[in-house]
């Protein structure tokens, strides 16, 4: 059997899974990441040194798009 080796995360160009939500709800594509960091921006949540590696993994794992 011949295999090709997986990609890595870190190489994925394309999100795993893309949500299609409405176009009056979004004007751009936005990441899970990107989403969870407004709204806890919005909560005054101040971000921990982890948050940018975490949004950016959540941001390859998901997309909301138009």
């Amino acid at each position: 059997m011949n295999r090709q080796p997986k990609k890595e995360l870190t190489q994925q160009a394309d999100p795993r899974h893309r949500v299609r939500l409405p176009g009056f709800l979004i004007e751009e594509e936005v990441g899970l990441g990107d989403a969870i960091k407004r709204v806890t921006y919005a909560m005054g949540i101040k971000p921990c040194s982890g948050c940018d590696k975490r949004a950016a993994a959540l941001n390859r794992w998901m997309h909301f798009s138009r």
